[in-house]
Order: structure tokens, then C-alpha cells, then sequence
């Protein structure tokens, strides 16, 4: 696999991304396999933002390939002293063997690996969360069997995840429907990239609107996440009048397609923006969807660690 970072699907090939997934079935299905697979290796794991899924999954992960994860706080570097990100990156080069961030901006994750001459991870940024979308993807072929013609409806906020879920669709052959409040709508400029995409590979640009039960009828998967993300609690109040009529209903997975499945990247929020009765219903997939980060990061490390394991 030629790329050395991963920042975002953006600059990932359909190949790329089909690769990872293959990789990720056969780590899950033979994990004692892969036990030895980055054995002395060793993965720094920056946080600028609490975390349940991503760190569990990456510690967890790294120890099961044999390698070594650690966590590191604001406070436990000088980034919170005013240290450059690129002289963190530089620094942390000479000590580990891979750098996975969870950072407030993007462009703190861009600076580090620029700046790094080992593989950076971004784990998620206020712009993008590549993480989550691979293992989403991974879940729904996993589910269905497979991605080409599948048609996704993402409900709610226009954030990172659902910025990261349609660069993935335009190259996998997913047909994707965006339904947001006005004014919560996707980045522009990354909605023009996943068409441009999506028209180079032959498939169907993202369709973005404001009627969430347009978006949902006859969808393969229904996908919500929170209306108020880490850092605009203060506008929680707002936001949730803004966003009311987006929340996933019973009524709502019922204009979906018969086999449809609801899909959220957690933490989730019963009775905003999902009803109870649907995220704990039989179409729920979302346990699946956190077990499977799991698996996808077990394959995106032993792809960019392992290829560049010093000598």
C-alpha cells in the first residue's frame, strides 16, 4: 500500500481503501495471525479531545499486533507550553513508529505530518474523521455483502463525519444523501471534491437537501451522530430547536428500504438525535460499527507501520 499518512480518504484509491477492508476481514477473522505483526514497534497517540472508541481501539489494537501504545495527554507534552506541532513531530520521529492524533483543528494533524517522518493517523479533526468512516463502510459491506449501489442517508449536522463518509462513497460506488438543517450543511469545498470524484469514477455525486425523510426513503442505511459535538456546548440549546424534526424515528427508518440498517459513530443521545426504539432495535448496528474500529485500525496500522518498520 503506497501511502504513508492517513489524513483522509481524500487521497486514498478505491484500491487503497478495498485493500484495508480485505485486510481488516482477514485480521478479525484470524486475529491470533497477526500477534506478532508489529511486534517493538511503537505508536504515540496524541489527544487533544477525550475518547472512549478511539483510544480503546488504538491501545487495544497496538497490543494485540504485539506493539506498544501511548497515550498522551494536553498535559503530558509541551504542546500545552507552546512547543511547535512541527517540532513535536519532528521529536516524536526519533522516539516512535507511527503518530495517531485526535485533534481539535486539521490542521494540526496536516502540520504533523508534514513535519513527521514516520506514519501520522488522524484519528479525528474538527474537519474529518477517516477512522470512523472506514470502519463504517467496513460494517455496511460486512452487513450487505457489499458497498457498489448501496444508497447511505446521513441525517443531521454537516461535520466531519459526514464530510469523511462522502469522500469514501464517491470513490466506493456508494450513493450518498445528505439531509441538514439550513445552514448546517456540509463544507462546500469537500462536497465539490467528492462529486469530482464521484463523476471520475463513474458514480453519483452526494445529494445534499434539507428533507431528512427524502434522504431516508428507500436507503440501504440511515446514518445520524450527535447534533451538538465536543465544543459547541454552548450552543446546545440552539442547536437542538434547530435540529428538531432530524431526529431517526421508527417512521423514518420506515420509508427506508426493507433490509435497511441505522448506523451512528457514538456516542449517541436517545430521544435527540435517534429515538431509543431505533438505536436499540434490530436494524441497529452501531455496536457493530464501534467493534469493527477495532479491526480497521488493526489493518490500517500493520499497513503503514509495518511497510515502514525501521531496520
Amino acid at each position: 500500500m503506497p501511502q504513508q499518512h492517513l489524513i483522509s480518504l481524500e487521497t486514498y484509491s478505491r484500491a487503497d481503501i478495498e485493500e484495508l477492508l480485505v485486510l481488516a476481514a482477514r485480521i478479525k477473522a484470524t486475529p491470533q495471525a497477526y500477534r506478532s505483526a508489529l511486534a517493538g514497534l511503537t505508536l504515540a497517540m496524541i489527544f487533544e479531545k477525550p475518547s472512549t472508541r478511539t483510544r480503546v481501539s488504538f491501545e487495544a489494537g497496538m497490543f494485540e499486533l504485539g506493539g506498544l501504545a501511548m497515550f498522551l495527554d494536553s498535559d503530558s507534552l509541551q504542546l500545552h507550553r507552546g512547543e511547535p506541532v512541527a517540532d513535536t513531530a519532528r521529536v516524536l520521529s526519533r522516539y516512535v513508529d507511527g503518530i495517531m492524533a485526535r485533534v481539535n483543528a486539521h490542521e494540526t494533524v496536516l502540520t504533523l505530518a508534514q513535519h513527521a517522518s514516520v506514519p501520522v493517523i488522524n484519528g479525528l479533526s474538527d474537519r474529518l474523521h477517516p477512522c470512523q468512516a472506514l470502519a463504517d463502510f467496513f460494517t455496511l459491506r460486512e452487513r450487505r455483502g457489499r458497498l457498489e449501489g448501496l444508497t447511505l442517508a446521513y441525517v443531521g449536522d454537516g461535520n466531519n463525519v459526514c464530510h469523511e463518509l462522502m469522500l469514501g462513497a464517491a470513490k466506493l460506488g456508494v450513493k450518498m444523501r445528505v439531509a441538514t438543517p439550513k445552514g448546517f450543511e456540509p463544507d462546500g469545498a469537500i462536497a465539490a471534491s467528492a462529486s469530482q470524484e464521484a463523476r471520475r469514477v463513474g458514480g453519483a455525486a452526494p445529494e445534499l437537501g434539507h428533507d431528512p425523510l427524502q434522504a431516508a426513503s428507500g436507503a440501504d442505511a440511515i446514518y445520524t451522530d450527535v447534533w451538538v459535538s465536543m465544543g459547541q456546548e454552548p450552543e446546545a440549546d440552539a442547536r437542538r430547536r434547530v435540529f428538531a424534526g432530524f431526529s431517526v424515528t421508527a417512521q423514518m427508518m420506515s420509508l427506508a428500504a426493507p433490509e435497511a440498517v441505522f448506523m451512528h459513530c457514538l456516542p449517541a443521545h436517545r430521544g435527540e438525535e435517534v429515538a431509543a426504539e431505533v438505536i436499540d432495535g434490530a436494524r441497529s448496528i452501531v455496536f457493530d460499527q464501534a467493534e469493527n474500529r477495532l479491526h480497521v485500525q488493526k489493518a490500517l496500522l500493520v499497513s503503514l507501520l509495518g511497510a515502514g518498520r525501521r531496520g
